[in-house]
């Protein structure tokens, strides 16, 4: 990683920074707060960020049984929260444009 960031200083090209989030809960919580944040610092310094909210895990919910707080979730419920996602995230970093400027 610490290449990549000398190599993208040096060139002046902007790095691709991704996540990705299972929409599994209805909010973001506590634990999302640090990579969403390292996101926008990533941002901020002109970086191209990518945020994938996907559907997945929140549809198998926890496949060994063991756990009754992942229950698997229909593609309604997943896709609700993943609006929640959206609008909570976008509050801190926003969507941007192919230049980096926020998107309204």
């Amino acid at each position: 990683m610490r290449r990549k960031l000398e190599r993208s200083t040096t060139t002046g090209k902007p790095l691709q920074v991704k996540l990705g989030l299972d929409p599994t809960a209805p909010d973001i919580h506590l634990g999302h707060t640090v990579v969403l944040h390292k996101l926008r610092q990533f941002q901020e310094l002109g970086h191209h960020v990518i945020l994938v909210i996907g559907d997945f895990t929140g549809m198998i919910g926890d496949p060994t049984g063991k756990s009754e707080t992942r229950k698997p979730l229909t593609r309604d419920d997943i896709l609700a929260n993943a609006q929640t996602y959206a609008a909570q995230i976008y509050k801190g970093t926003g969507p941007r444009d192919g230049n980096g400027a926020v998107q309204q």
